[in-house]
């Protein structure tokens, strides 16, 4: 059974060239519109990104411990893009459950604890070897995985029979008592109960995790197809910002967005990459985009999307494809997107986040987030959404959708963290919520009922 690479919601697809996306948001010019929707925005982000689905529909993953090792970041949670089929029974032969005698059930039908029965014991069998067959009127130890003797069809546990002990190796005419009967089948895994050869094993659109990767290896499998991850090449931009560890003159601040985006992709189930551009002008952003394009299905910028004087992402890439404006949204209003010839036969679309670490990860989680887990097969794409209770007051611009940062606690609540302001990142990160206030709300009172999406998973 084979599966291809989940549709786009509600996207048009763009023929490859800046003209085309373009005419897919005719009449819906970002730099013409003053104000657009959230859910606009959304729909031509997923148009922008549809083409990202018809890529290669499925790559090889090695399932060897050496491949794993040796690159464990690409074995998270990937997804099957083909179903797996059982190629053997699990277990692939009747063994014992337990540490203890395998015996014909019949042998102990007349045990009890007032007349017990004695059966002399045979040779061991160790997990791995082969069982010899079983006599009748014998008890066999046998341990835990072990092959069940053909002719024996039970399994007692080594605690219930007296002595509750194996006999010391090389032991001969030792006999053990049995004071209970036992039915059929007993402490017996039967061949195939786990799963049987060739039936489904795990169906195309698993995530797979611990469970999975340890089902496959139990299924003699060196290697399974998964759905390509998108590679995302997230572009922080300005001159202020610096690498973590380095030394911070007095107008210099380190970058936070590059490790916050790398992460909020890789979660999604992209395959991140941060190439930071510290420099305000265009040529140079779009050198490097030229350097590093090839290497990306998708970048996402940061920052230098408003109306500022330095705005060098709008600079350099209004007029190579881009459109920029604002949604109707707080925090994570000014935004760009655009496929962008990068050079003469590669062409990489971009969207364009503001460069506040909470506008940036908010307009990510709006915009980038459903469409990434699409593309990699994590269904649902979108958020588990809920209705809470404020336990606290909240204000809001009537006219913007406001997004606030909050923790739901055990009775239902919802508490804001922070202010809304799109630089409190230390208010982010003690939240388990994002509190969504829509247009035309300019005060929600405690106790009354707002949209919250989980965002602690």
């Amino acid at each position: 059974m084979e599966t291809s690479l989940p549709p786009v919601r509600n996207a048009s697809a763009p023929s490859g060239t800046p003209r085309a996306v373009r005419s897919a948001f005719a009449g819906q010019d970002l730099r013409e519109d003053p104000m657009t929707s959230i859910d606009l925005h959304a729909a031509r982000v997923r148009a922008l990104l549809s083409p990202l689905a018809t890529r290669g529909a499925r790559e090889t993953l090695a399932l060897a411990p050496a491949a794993v090792a040796a690159d464990p970041g690409a074995y998270d949670r990937r997804v099957l893009a083909r179903s797996v089929d059982a190629p053997l029974d699990l277990p692939r032969f009747d063994n014992s459950q337990m540490d203890g005698f395998a015996v014909r059930a019949a042998d102990l039908a007349a045990a009890s604890a007032g007349s017990p029965v004695s059966l002399p014991v045979a040779a061991p069998i160790p997990a791995g070897d082969r069982a010899p067959r079983h006599e009748a009127g014998t008890a066999v130890p046998i341990m835990t995985g072990s092959p069940l003797p053909a002719g024996a069809d039970a399994v007692v546990a080594i605690e219930t029979v007296d002595p509750p002990r194996f006999p010391a190796p090389g032991s001969t005419d030792v006999q053990v008592a049995f004071s209970r009967p036992v039915v059929a089948a007993a402490f017996v895994r039967a061949r195939g109960s786990d799963a049987r050869q060739g039936e489904l094993a795990l169906p195309a659109g698993t995530v797979l995790r611990a469970a999975h990767y340890g089902l496959l290896a139990s299924l003699g499998l060196t290697e399974v197809e998964v759905l390509p991850r998108v590679r995302v090449m997230v572009v922080p931009t300005g001159h202020e910002i610096r690498a973590a560890g380095s030394e911070l003159e007095d107008a210099q601040i380190y970058d936070a967005n590059g490790s916050l985006l790398a992460e909020a992709v890789r979660e999604a189930g992209g395959l991140p990459s941060v190439v930071p551009c510290g420099s305000d002008r265009a040529e140079d952003l779009l050198a490097l985009l030229d350097a590093h394009a090839a290497e990306a299905d998708l970048a996402i910028t940061v920052g230098g999307v408003s109306a500022g004087a330095y705005e060098v992402v709008r600079d350099a890439l209004g007029a190579a494809g881009s459109e920029f404006g604002h949604v109707a949204v707080q925090p994570g209003g000014p935004q760009g997107l655009g496929l962008v010839r990068v050079r003469d036969d590669l062409h990489l679309p971009i969207v364009s986040l503001p460069g506040n670490p909470v506008s940036a990860l908010v307009s990510f989680e709006l915009f980038l987030r459903p469409v990434l887990r699409s593309l990699a097969g994590r269904l649902p794409a979108e958020r588990p959404r809920l209705r809470a209770r404020l336990a606290t007051p909240l204000d809001s611009p009537g006219h913007l959708h406001q997004i606030r940062r909050g923790t739901l606690d055990d009775e239902g609540l919802v508490h804001a963290v922070g202010g809304p302001s799109s630089h409190l990142l230390a208010s982010y990160a003690r939240s388990n919520v994002l509190i969504h206030v829509p247009i035309g709300t300019e005060h929600a009172a405690t106790g009354d009922t707002v949209e919250i999406w989980r965002i602690d998973d």
